[in-house]
């Protein structure tokens, strides 16, 4: 765990929502300053913050709905620094919780040096990553229909299927085994989705890829000579290299 523990003039804690914003200022005495609820859009944010842009940096709890502010603050060049969901209810959770509540404890987390920091992912490669993120959610559904199978089939007590179904030409006949036309519709409808799936993250797959190879096609060669690293891997190693080091 790591904590932002750097000194400003003034802490600003925003409990962020995806339409609104309860923002709260405190002065490096702990005095609040402004403690208020707003739409969630940059001008009006910047209206209400303007008058104490002297040496501010904000925090905001790391949720869906964070990407604009960090885009904002990078603009304004205004400090902004993320929170680690997990850590920061461990360190400020309690019973009495609201909006207006969770803006001024941020705030006092950030000006006391107990604000969990989490990595501040830049805007260049946020769209890669998530498009990866949807791509793991895919295999996953993906895996329960190859699960549903062969559960299926242990379900109506027939001989193991030898054959690894996550190959296309292994599919074949799969729905046949069963002799009951309703569990027969019920696999083909596993595999069809199944076959749907394959072609959708070939295609996701094949985008990343080109999207590494054009932006530092070197690193990726040099992550899959490290044995035990393939494609998909080493396109994971490589989005968390490019902005580690």
């Amino acid at each position: 765990m790591k904590f932002y523990t750097q000194t400003h003039k003034h802490y600003c804690g925003i409990d962020l929502h995806a339409r609104c914003l309860y923002v709260c200022i405190l002065d490096q005495d702990g005095n609040i300053l402004i403690h208020k609820n707003i739409k969630a859009n940059p001008q009006a944010l910047m209206t209400l913050i303007t008058p104490h842009l002297d040496d501010l940096v904000i925090g905001v709890e790391c949720m869906f709905s964070w990407y604009w502010v960090a885009d904002l603050c990078r603009q304004k060049g205004i400090a902004f620094i993320l929170g680690h969901a997990l850590y920061m209810r461990a360190i400020h959770g309690g019973k009495a919780k609201n909006d207006k509540i969770d803006s001024h404890k941020i705030a006092v987390l950030m000006r006391g040096g107990m604000f969990p920091e989490a990595y501040v992912y830049p805007r260049e490669m946020r769209g890669t990553r998530d498009l990866m993120r949807r791509r793991m959610h895919l295999m996953r559904k993906r895996s329960e229909l190859l699960a549903h199978v062969h559960n299926t089939n242990s379900q109506y007590n027939l001989p193991e299927i030898k054959k690894n179904l996550r190959y296309a030409f292994n599919r074949e006949g799969i729905a046949e085994r069963f002799s009951d036309p309703s569990v027969q519709k019920s696999i083909e409808l596993d595999l069809n989705l199944i076959d749907f799936y394959d072609k959708q993250l070939s295609r996701v797959e094949w985008h990343i890829q080109k999207h590494a190879r054009e932006c530092d096609q070197h690193s990726l060669i040099l992550l899959r000579t490290v044995p035990g690293i393939g494609q998909i891997l080493s396109l994971l190693g490589y989005c968390t290299k490019l902005y580690h080091g």
